[in-house]
């Protein structure tokens, strides 16, 4: 090539990294003098020289001027597109105060205006994913290919999250603006388990939109037109899918925020072929688990009476029962039978049976009842009455659905034990109850745990602070990643999930359990992400599907991995902890770490900083 001369894919790749030289673009005002001179950057730069930790100090300084968190979404996305390396460490010294702004409750209204704010979220040109309208869909294989030519070699995505936007937490169909999802997401993959940020693919499917406003929004960004029936989308979704796992055929695929027929579709026709996951049926169920086997442990109920009502009947709400009634089954024995008759389901027209003279959707018809002869409840509070339920867990999106009566009620109910509460719609706009409410109204006996994040209470007559348990997804689906980029199971099973859940539980350590906790603190998520990878992996070579030979060895000959045949535990050796621990990928903590980590980074074991801390 001619001096002075780019091509076009060379130019994009220039401009995805910000400047030609990752040192430079990454170091920023910590590049030293003389590499200064080598890039011929004398003079073009302020002549200040100063460590990561000063520019860390002046990025928070200007994240905390924002007025609003929209505002603080749209500065850390600038910084995440200009200095990678600066944005992942102001993430993981801050992460309690930041992963809000970053996901949610923020992200929902990063992605309801998405189409207004998409061009301030990254310089022009840069390459941060996948938009895959319908009328290009058969041209995949270019877009696919495009995709290759704007990143490094050796860069090729190892996991990718993939959203239609047709369901969108609980504010509907977004369309194209559900992009800030599959990015979202990606983020907290690379903050909670060090998945590789260069290597995470983010995907919407633009498909159109039902929304009408959206298709009316002159500075709407995705196609303008309605979706398509379910004949036309599964054969574009499958046509997209099928491509993928062509080009990249390792790489782990997150289907995300899918209307729920089409979520549960997609999961069933592909889990078993690739190597794939849905947060929403899959996840939520997870993390819901793992606080619900420590709310049981504190409950003063025996599990086998537990009487669990679900408000809301969606893919999320399904799949959170299904898994719990997998929880009976392994670890209480009781039959699947028994073990699912322990759960009712309230929907928009009220108790859900299998008389109430609807046709119900083929996902509602698994916890449909059969016993309530001709009584049909028409409401929750109706409900309520008839069940006398010990928990009461909300997935509906529907604001203060467990008003005053119904948490006074669940305390009465359950005057003898401690009700189990968890409202885990998001955002807090959809959420059933706040921790307050929650508290109050039971005379501050809850155990709660909740889908987005509340602040603590104070008792008013002790003076003792209360922390909400937050039922947050992100407790498990980096560590499930993580897992599965390590091991490359053919396929991630029931039991593997599982595993997870019960490793979260035993996660908790003596002062979280001394506080009467039922998830471990934030802080603590790196650790607790290594814990459940491990135990995912172990899972994962128990059932023989592992197909990475150095994890194969590595759990056989611990004295953990028992056999087959054995039933999750969520147990894991050590020293496969610590080997996960050194794949996880660290942003650089001084010059020298991210001259070692550059030209672009691998999965290989990393250098940390000296006191092994972030």
């Amino acid at each position: 090539m001619a001096p002075g001369m780019e091509t076009e894919s060379s130019s994009v790749r220039r401009s995805r990294s910000g400047s030609p030289d990752l040192i430079a673009s990454n170091a920023g005002t910590a590049l030293p003098y003389a590499t200064r001179s080598a890039l011929h950057l004398k003079g073009l730069v302020p002549s200040g020289v100063e460590d990561f930790r000063a520019q860390e100090l002046r990025a928070l300084e200007q994240l905390n001027m924002k007025s609003t968190n929209l505002e603080k979404y749209i500065f850390l996305s600038w910084l995440r597109s200009t200095n990678i390396n600066l944005f992942y460490r102001l993430v993981l010294h801050n992460l309690k105060e930041i992963a809000p702004v970053i996901y949610t409750p923020t992200v929902g209204q990063a992605c309801q205006e998405y189409s207004h704010i998409y061009p301030f979220l990254a310089p022009p040109n840069s390459v941060d994913g996948l938009y895959i309208p319908l009328p290009e869909v058969d041209n995949i294989e270019e877009i696919i290919q495009n995709y290759k030519e704007s990143i490094a070699e050796g860069s090729e995505p190892e996991i990718t999250v993939i959203t239609d936007g047709s369901r969108i937490l609980g504010l509907g169909d977004l369309g194209m603006n559900g992009m800030g999802i599959p990015v979202g997401k990606l983020q907290l993959y690379v903050a909670a388990a060090g998945l590789n940020p260069e290597r995470c693919l983010p995907i919407v499917l633009d498909f159109g939109t039902d929304t009408q406003k959206y298709l009316d929004d002159p500075l709407y960004l995705g196609i303008r037109q309605k979706r398509p029936e379910d004949k036309a989308f599964y054969a574009a979704a499958n046509r997209v899918v099928e491509a993928l796992h062509m080009a990249f055929p390792n790489m782990f695929i997150q289907f995300e925020d899918f209307s729920t027929d089409h979520a549960f579709g997609l999961l069933e026709q592909w889990r078993e072929r690739a190597l794939c996951f849905n947060d929403d049926i899959q996840g939520t169920g997870c993390v819901i688990l793992g606080g619900f086997i420590s709310a049981v442990e504190q409950a003063g109920i025996p599990a086998k009476d537990q009487r669990i009502l679900f408000v809301g009947a969606g893919s999320a709400g399904v799949g959170v029962a299904k898994q719990l009634v997998d929880y009976f089954v392994i670890e209480h024995k009781i039959p699947e039978e028994e073990a699912k008759a322990m759960f009712w389901f309230v929907d928009s027209r009220g108790m859900i049976t299998a008389n109430r003279g609807d046709k119900l959707a083929q996902h509602k018809t698994y916890f449909a009842r059969h016993d309530n002869g001709d009584t049909q409840c028409q409401d929750l509070e109706a409900t309520l009455e008839y069940v006398k339920p010990t928990a009461l867990i909300g997935l509906s999106t529907i604001h203060k659905a467990f008003n005053e009566h119904v948490l006074a009620r669940m305390s009465e109910i359950n005057s003898d034990a401690r009700p189990i509460i968890f409202p885990l719609s998001n955002p807090e706009t959809k959420a059933e109850c706040s921790f307050e409410e929650a508290m109050r109204f039971t005379n501050n006996r809850v155990l709660f745990a909740s889908g987005t994040a509340f602040p603590a209470y104070t008792i008013p007559e002790s003076g003792e602070e209360r922390i909400p348990g937050q039922g947050n997804n992100m407790y498990v689906f980096p560590a499930i990643g993580l897992g599965a980029v390590l091991c490359k199971p053919e396929w991630i099973t029931d039991t593997m999930v599982y595993a997870v859940s019960k490793a979260l539980a035993n996660s908790l350590n003596e002062q979280e359990k001394a506080r009467g906790e039922l998830y471990p603190r934030i802080e603590r998520i790196r650790e607790v992400s290594a814990q459940l990878a491990a135990a995912f992996i172990h899972q994962a070579v128990r059932e023989n599907v592992a197909k990475d030979p150095k994890w194969v060895q590595l759990a056989e000959s611990s004295s953990v991995a028992s056999g087959q045949d054995a039933a999750p535990d969520g147990r894991y050796a050590q020293r496969v902890a610590q080997e996960v621990t050194r794949y996880m990928w660290e942003p650089a903590e001084t010059l020298e770490q991210l001259r070692a980590s550059l030209p672009h980074y691998h999965h290989h074991p990393v250098v940390h900083s000296e006191n092994g801390k972030l």
